[in-house]
């Protein structure tokens, strides 16, 4: 939940506001779309309700306690095993194979071989890719690279998934795949996930949708 968030940059003359007074409610499964031209704000909101930024004031409160009173090392550890992203560049190790990839949060975490192994498959087997497991990423459309993204944040078994433009290199048939790919995970999983887009589409497939105009929310189209 984020409550009177906004987000100030620079001081003096120089002073940006991103974001202002914005406040929205999420529950758990929930598939919310923030929309947007570029500079509207979107990211910048995105980056407040993870936790990778702190807003000016107001409060982004998860599961009760506010994000800017939490210590480093508990940030870190909620977005290890509570929070997964999707990237609009992948993010992928280039000379690791799809399930390498995958298994890379869990590694991360000291989990073990025969654990990274079985929770990578059933994330691969989640978005379509079970049979791709071994290819690398340069073996891989770009759709499937996005698909391998996802299951990298699924595989911690996380509560939210955030996405910043997780359609934005990819063409309009893929995309609308990829977009009915978050949507199942909401469904299904009952992951909250958002996305950060200006794809109509991809929003079009969210539950809810907030839109953003010079860090201010409007009213939908």
């Amino acid at each position: 939940m984020a409550s009177g968030v906004s987000r100030v940059f620079g001081s003096g003359d120089t002073i940006v506001t991103a974001l202002s007074s914005i406040s929205l409610t999420v529950e758990q499964g929930d598939f919310l779309a923030i929309t947007g031209r570029s500079g509207s704000g979107k990211t910048t909101l995105l980056n407040l309700l993870s936790g990778l930024d702190r807003p000016s004031t107001g409060a982004v409160l998860f599961h009760g306690d506010d994000l800017a009173s939490l210590r480093e090392s508990d940030l870190v550890d909620m977005r290890r095993h509570k929070i997964g992203f999707v990237f609009q560049s992948f993010g992928l190790m280039p000379l690791l194979s799809a399930q390498e990839n995958v298994e890379l949060p869990l590694h991360i975490g000291g989990r073990s071989w025969r654990e990274r192994r079985q929770r990578a498959n059933e994330a691969l087997n989640a978005v379509g890719l079970g049979t791709r497991a071994r290819h690398r990423p340069f073996e891989l459309s770009g759709g499937e690279q996005q698909r391998v993204s996802i299951a990298r944040a699924l595989v911690t078994q996380p509560e939210v998934v955030f996405a910043d433009e997780p359609t934005g290199e990819l063409d309009t048939a893929t995309a609308r795949s990829i977009a009915e790919t978050l949507g199942d995970v909401a469904a299904s999983r009952r992951v909250t996930v958002i996305v950060a887009t200006h794809d109509l589409d991809l929003a079009a497939t969210a539950q809810r949708r907030l839109n953003l105009v010079d860090g201010h929310t409007v009213p939908q189209d």
